[in-house]
Parts: C-alpha cells; sequence; structure tokens
C-alpha cells in the first residue's frame, strides 16, 4: 500500500522550509520500517522506488510545482527511472534522502536522487525521467519554468545524464514479446 501517512508526514515535517531554488537540494530524513523490507531482510527494491516519492513530491512543493501543476491543471508522470543500489538499508535503519532537479530538454525533467546511511555511504542513486501533462500530452518543460515565474534555460545536463537519455533513446518500444 502507498505510504500515505507517511507522504502527509513529510508535507507537516516541510510545510515551513524556506522555498527552494530549480535546482538546490531537498533533503529529508527516513526510516526503513518492517513493512518495507523483503525476504532478504534488507529495504525492497520496489519499496525504494515508493520512497523517493517521499523525497521527490516535498521537492515539487518547495520549488512551487504543485501550486503551479493546480493552477494550470496539470498532472506529473515519471517517464522512466535508473536506479544504484549498493548498500543495504536494514530494518530501523534512518537514510537521509538528497533530491534535486539536474535540468531539463525539449521535452523532460531530470531528477536525481539518493539515499545515504549514517556512515556516509550511498546506499542508492536514482535518476528519474519527469513530464508534466496536460490533456494534449506532454507540456514543454519551458513552459513549466516560465509558468513557476523563472525565466532560464536548464544548466547543462551531467554527462552520465546526457548518456543515460542517448542509451535510453536506442531502447526499442515496445519492446518485443518474448516466445511463450
Amino acid at each position: 500500500m502507498y505510504p500515505f501517512v507517511r507522504m502527509i508526514k513529510e508535507f507537516v515535517v516541510h510545510r515551513n522550509a524556506p522555498q527552494l531554488a530549480l535546482t538546490d537540494t531537498h533533503v529529508s530524513r527516513h526510516v526503513c520500517w518492517p513493512w518495507d523490507i523483503d525476504l532478504w531482510l534488507e529495504l525492497n527494491n520496489g519499496r525504494s522506488l515508493t520512497l523517493y516519492d517521499l523525497g521527490r513530491i516535498p521537492l515539487a512543493g518547495r520549488v512551487g510545482l504543485i501550486r503551479t501543476l493546480r493552477r494550470e491543471r496539470w498532472s506529473l508522470t515519471m517517464a522512466g527511472v535508473s536506479v544504484r543500489w549498493r548498500h543495504r538499508v536494514s530494518p530501523f535503519e534512518r537514510v537521509e534522502m538528497h533530491s534535486r532537479c539536474v535540468g531539463w530538454d525539449h521535452r523532460f525533467v531530470y531528477l536525481e536522487q539518493s539515499m545515504w546511511k549514517r556512515d556516509g555511504r550511498c546506499a542508492s542513486q536514482a535518476l528519474y525521467r519527469s513530464a508534466v501533462t496536460d490533456r494534449n500530452g506532454i507540456v514543454d518543460p519551458q513552459r513549466v519554468i516560465e509558468a513557476l515565474g523563472h525565466d532560464q534555460p536548464s544548466p547543462p545536463l551531467p554527462g552520465w545524464v546526457g548518456a543515460w537519455i542517448e542509451a535510453d533513446a536506442t531502447r526499442p518500444w515496445p519492446p518485443a514479446k518474448a516466445a511463450a
């Protein structure tokens, strides 16, 4: 089940946090609860993606995106993700999550998120491709930036982000079905 109570907690905790610039980092703290673990007694890989919502959505609030989405009657969706898991997160372990926008292109906004253990090791990192949509499809990210009250181009995307975009563009869609 989606962690609605935890999401509400994040909004309450960060309700008075200062507004962030478009590419500033939102920092939040989370606990790996027993219902977040898998058979190997560690944070489940699918659940970690859900927990990343707990950083990404408040980030959207702090940059003014949620207010803009409501005003414009737009929606927010995820269009892709690449994740690296490197260190286990155990039950009751606390992690610090860092969430930020790294930039945008003609179609998508790219977000980087990471979970950090108390000993300073990065447990995981996710790169998301997100899109703002309306009833006609994807809204041009520059139009979204302008609706947020900014008139700036995207910062240069890091090389590794550009490489992911290029590699993903070669991936066939729809994928071929495997023979049964």
